[in-house]
């Protein structure tokens, strides 16, 4: 199976995490996507661990280096489809409006 269409083949989660905490900061990072490996006490390490196993997290990571890097940006799945955001960012606000500053829609 090919993986022409997608433009993060052969680019490891690490790296890519890597280049954004050199392009952005973990600070803006962290007020990008407000995950706590982001802003409290922030390293890769511990980044890596909490993306590998949260898809969402990891989706808008993801979506925030293509954003960064000016490739091409898969198309959002509709929120039926996405999976429910964890327990801790329920109640905060709905999915729409979450981190829009990241896709560049405004509140």
């Amino acid at each position: 199976m090919t993986q022409a269409n997608n433009p993060l083949h052969g680019i490891k989660l690490e790296t890519l995490l890597n280049d954004l905490v050199d392009h952005y900061g973990w600070e803006e990072l962290g007020q990008r996507i407000d995950i706590r490996c982001f802003n409290h006490d922030p390293s890769i390490k511990s980044s890596l661990k909490f993306l590998r196993k949260t898809p969402w997290a990891r989706e808008k990571v993801e979506y925030l280096y293509l954003k960064m890097n000016k490739l091409p940006l898969p198309k959002l799945k509709p929120q039926s489809e996405r999976p429910a955001a964890s327990a801790v960012n329920s109640g905060d606000k709905d999915a729409s409006s979450v981190n829009a500053n990241i896709w560049g829609k405004s509140e």
